[in-house]
């Protein structure tokens, strides 16, 4: 193996379509109109020198080493900054070049340290190439110039130094900041010799602005900034392409190692998900895979009183498998289940969902995935014919007006949000609904047209308020409605919404959103161009989840924005492979490609390929789960990647569930919260580990491919493979490829796939099959998959979940960059700088009501339950609401939400909680014996290692 080398053609590809010839070195060359001269000479394998120029950034030209001839013409232009023209005759290396280039290249060589052979960059800096490139032999002005010894190094990022001495004043890393990031947390400061790059106001990179996305490092040409893995390891000597196991945006990295360890993870360019550009957790966090609180061998226990005891793996696969069959054997076949994760592979989802119906008999499996994005399955299947969403991220470079709700970029799929960044910088107009002043609202260079505050829980009356205003206002699209809808539905949803209580103003005294905003925010997206809606858990984790979603799909048939590009409803996917996990066969009711288990051909196709009877009968959800546990008749568990007891609501009827079952078997990679409950615990991978596929936001399947042998000594598919033939019904793979070549044999969306093709290809996205033999990128162009457009009626039903005198606020949750889901990985890594600990945002004007001063300890509590925390005033939120992550288990923050769910799925209203807020003396008494708890585990760790 060695090191994969992506080629950095120097300036941005061109995408017109007319052609222009011209000749470089005497060598014909055909590009399109509006190529630079540089990266055309690339294009044809002349490299022409270059420092400040990268084909991630616009085309800059103050290096002065990219300089070159053109015949009939005076002077030696840049080549970055010069487009081409038709039949120019270019040349890039004449004698006054080299003279130029030589005495450029001195002038940088002056003022930099020479300490080459003990710099970190050393064989990875592009100064040292460029001075070879150049033929610099001599210095005429001698190393002594006035700044290079003086200045310190700012070491205070966790993940990264910034040594000024060695900054060539390229603009590289201002400009990635700007252009990629679209943070602006960079600029130059001072003048002449004592120009250098400085972060903020000339403060730390920690204390600045910038949020350590990695994109001014990946931009540095020197070791200016650098990679505090590479100082510490050195360089790298063979890479491996893999995908990202955090959020749904599916970013694909190289992961650049030294023999099997890991040196770090570089963006890849042709990944077409992320286009080389990364967020801080993909980049850098990393390092719980290697974490000493990290479980690398098999233990049981027979209650869970009892200590843990380290057992072979044939022992804990032997105890696990007696166990599901004795329960079985006493309570019935339907007495045990599994729930698969959303951070794990397609084919590891696949193999649990069989496990279960294969081995258990029964349908009762679940996933991480129902209690995120349920409804967006429920509500585009309907209306739509599909349970996805329609768009690829490329998409957003045609869209004129985007509509966000319920959804937080920046934060949440960080990598996208750069992308809407940017193309709200070029000129899209932006919509934003949202109880809370997401940084979309306001952000550099970047500021909403209209911000909807809405009242938690009132996304159904918004949403149809908008369609209100369309209907009535002669805003509909009917040409396309009449072509690609059903006709009389259409109608039916028009009178609906055309009532006058659907209006803006008669819905206000819901929503708290003025109706002249509404209006107006209604008029934009109908008239606006292509506009496209991005949403994601502040829609779906409601009572009315599917409903919203169903209104949003209305909403976009009712305008024609859908089935081309720069449209579209697209759902931003919480977790790495949530899609995926619904696409393999999740849910109870369903197998792989949202068939129903009651459908007879369907079950004989499976039945046939598994060799075994399948039950007609859909199974229990999670929730389901847990009561029947409660009541005595659930009474064994299989969890592969998910801590149920921390990410899904009413902690205390969760903990209930799992304390009443008699076999819990958690795989994964640390003891979390739910393996309390458990019986038997087998050590899982990470994705650093895995061989398979993952499927993102955007319906993307990728290669995730393994980089290092697994640490527990089997893979996580060779587990569930383990236990199954345990169970008596045998699974045999080689490789995970053959599984996904069974997933393709009875997955209509996804015939077309096997990792020859995702090889060849990179990615593809279904449905790949022999209609779409390279995949799909913008679904229901000419048609819907259902046939035609389905309006359906979307009455708002206000949630049960109500304020009153004793719980007078409402609290809704998100995320934050820094810190992912429940917290498992990145609390295992220097993220916990940003945020080492989940606050409570409220407004000024309640937390002057109560008492609370910033940083003050405070309980939330609410009809379910309580827990302490620290506030942080706040005007993100209105009067009225309080926000808060649940990131950190010493918080459980689901220790206060309730059991209302979606009425048509079941997914939790984690988005709408009835609470108080009151000063505190500090964290709770389970709180504290929780961090007891949590500080023996760790001298436990310890000691051990």
């Amino acid at each position: 193996m060695s090191l994969v080398h992506e080629i950095d053609y120097g300036t941005p590809l061109s995408k017109s379509e007319k052609l222009v010839n011209l000749t470089i070195d005497g060598m014909k060359v055909q590009v399109p109109e509006g190529t630079s001269i540089m990266r055309a000479a690339m294009e044809v394998g002349n490299q022409i020198p270059k420092l400040c120029a990268s084909d991630m950034l616009e085309a800059f030209g103050s290096c002065r080493l990219c300089l070159i001839e053109i015949e009939g013409r005076n002077g030696t232009p840049a080549s970055c900054t010069t487009p081409v023209a038709e039949g120019i005759v270019v040349k890039t290396q004449t004698e006054r070049l080299k003279q130029i280039r030589k005495g450029v290249m001195e002038l940088y060589i002056s003022d930099h340290p020479l300490d080459c052979l003990t710099c970190s960059a050393n064989g990875d800096c592009e100064l040292q190439d460029m001075a070879g490139v150049v033929g610099l032999r001599e210095v005429r002005y001698g190393y002594q110039g006035e700044n290079h010894t003086k200045l310190g190094k700012d070491e205070s990022n966790p993940y990264f130094t910034y040594e000024q001495s060695k900054c060539i004043v390229c603009n590289r890393c201002v400009r990635a900041c700007e252009e990629v990031q679209g943070t602006f947390a960079l600029t130059i400061s001072g003048r002449g010799f004592g120009s250098r790059v400085s972060a903020g106001m000339s403060e730390t990179f920690l204390s600045s602005e910038c949020v350590s996305c990695g994109a001014c490092v990946q931009a540095c040409p020197t070791a200016t900034l650098n990679e505090k893995s590479m100082i510490a390891i050195g360089t790298p000597e063979h890479s491996v392409v893999t995908t990202c196991a955090y959020c749904g945006v599916g970013c694909t990295f190289k992961a650049e190692m030294r023999g099997d360890e890991l040196v770090r993870m570089v963006p890849y360019k042709d990944g077409k998900a992320n286009r080389g550009h990364s967020c801080v957790k993909g980049r850098f966090a990393y390092g719980y895979a290697a974490h000493k609180e990290r479980i690398l061998k098999p233990m049981i226990r027979s209650s869970i009183q009892d200590p843990w005891t380290e057992v072979s793996w044939d022992e804990a696969i032997a105890y696990a498998a007696s166990e599901f069959k004795r329960i079985q054997e006493k309570y019935g076949r339907r007495s045990v289940g599994g729930i698969t994760s959303s951070r794990c592979t397609n084919e590891e989802t696949y193999l649990v969902q069989k496990l279960i119906r294969g081995a258990f008999g029964n349908n009762n499996v679940d996933t991480c995935a129902r209690v995120c994005h349920s409804p967006t399955g429920y509500g585009l299947s309907q209306t739509y014919g599909t349970s996805a969403g329609t768009q690829d991220f490329d998409s957003i470079e045609d869209t004129d007006t985007i509509l966000v709700i319920g959804a937080n970029p920046t934060d949440g799929h960080p990598v996208f949000g750069s992308r809407m960044k940017k193309r709200l910088r070029e000129g899209a107009k932006l919509i934003i609904v949202d109880p809370r002043k997401i940084d979309l609202v306001r952000t550099p260079h970047v500021e909403a047209d209209y911000h909807l505050p809405l009242r938690p829980g009132t996304n159904v009356a918004v949403v149809t308020a908008l369609a209100h205003v369309i209907v009535t206002e002669g805003l509909v699209n009917e040409t396309f409605v009449r072509e690609r809808c059903e006709w009389d539905e259409f109608q039916e949803w028009a009178a609906f919404v055309a009532e006058e209580r659907h209006s803006p103003e008669a819905v206000e005294k819901y929503t708290g959103v003025d109706p002249v905003k509404l209006r107006a925010a209604a008029r934009l997206y109908a008239t606006g161009g292509n506009a496209a809606i991005y949403y994601g858990l502040g829609v779906t984790e409601h009572s009315q989840g599917s409903t919203t979603v169903i209104a949003i799909a209305n909403l976009a048939m009712a305008t024609g924005n859908i089935g081309r590009k720069g449209v579209g409803v697209n759902p931003l996917r919480g977790q790495n492979n949530v899609q995926g996990a619904c696409d393999m066969g999740s849910f109870p009711h369903e197998l792989s490609g949202y068939r129903h288990v009651s459908d007879d051909a369907t079950r004989a196709l499976f039945e046939g390929v598994w060799g075994v009877t399948l039950d007609d009968e859909p199974g229990l959800r999670i929730p389901n789960m847990f009561d029947a546990a409660v009541d005595g008749t659930f009474k064994g568990l299989y969890v592969q990647g998910e801590d149920i007891l921390q990410s899904d609501p009413d902690t205390r009827h969760v903990s209930a569930g799992l304390g009443a079952m008699e076999c819990i078997v958690v795989q994964d990679l640390f003891l979390n919260e739910t393996a309390n409950f458990a019986h038997v615990f087998l050590p899982g991978c990470s994705f650093l580990e895995k061989d398979g596929t993952f499927t993102n936001a955007e319906r993307r399947i990728q290669r995730i491919r393994k980089v290092m042998a697994p640490k527990n000594g089997y893979g996580d598919w060779e587990i569930t493979i383990l236990l199954s033939n345990a169970l008596g019904y045998p699974m045999d793979y080689a490789h995970p490829s053959e599984i996904m070549d069974e997933i393709a044999r009875l997955t209509p969306t996804f015939t077309g796939v096997s990792y020859q093709k995702l090889n060849e290809m990179g990615s593809v996205q279904w449905p790949c099959n022999a209609a779409a033999p390279e995949g799909t990128p913008v679904m229901h162009i000419g048609g819907f998959v259902r046939g035609k457009g389905k309006f359906m009626l979307t009455e708002y039903v206000p949630t049960d979940e109500r304020t009153g005198p004793r719980f007078p606020l409402l609290l809704t949750t998100g995320r934050i960059l820094s810190q992912y889901n429940v917290g498992a990985q990145t609390r295992r890594t220097e993220n916990v700088a940003w945020h080492p600990e989940d606050v409570l945002e409220i407004h000024p004007h309640d937390a002057e009501n109560r008492g609370i001063r910033d940083g003050d300890y405070v309980k939330l509590e609410s009809r379910a339950g309580g827990t302490s925390l620290k506030a942080k005033i706040s005007e993100r939120m209105s009067p009225g609401v309080v926000y808060t992550t649940f990131h950190h288990p010493v918080t459980q923050a689901n220790v206060v939400t309730t059991d209302f769910s979606d009425w048509a799925t079941n997914c939790p209203e984690y988005k709408v909680t009835a609470v108080q807020v009151a000063p505190s003396n500090g964290p709770s008494q389970w709180q504290e014996d929780y961090e007891k708890r949590s500080r023996e585990s760790r001298r436990i760790a310890q000691a051990a290692e």
